[in-house]
């Protein structure tokens, strides 16, 4: 199982992933942070990013927050 923390920037002009630091990403999305749009967004993301299934993807802690960690 992989685990990452994750800083997700909402409301970007563009998508993008950028690890800062090993096991640590930043994620740039267009998505708004309200009606979970933006968590959508995220996992649709780092699906296509690790290609791996949105189904395997779970946001462990900060499903509410700028900082999460995911785990997959």
């Amino acid at each position: 199982m992989n685990k990452y923390i994750i800083t997700v920037k909402p409301g970007s002009t563009q998508e993008k992933i950028v690890e800062s630091a090993p096991g640590e990403l930043i994620i740039y999305l267009r998505a708004k942070p309200h009606d979970g749009e933006a968590n959508a967004t995220l996992i649709k993301l780092l699906s296509k990013h690790f290609n791996i299934p949105k189904t395997s993807i779970n946001i462990t802690r900060g499903a509410k927050s700028r900082t999460k960690i995911i785990e997959f």
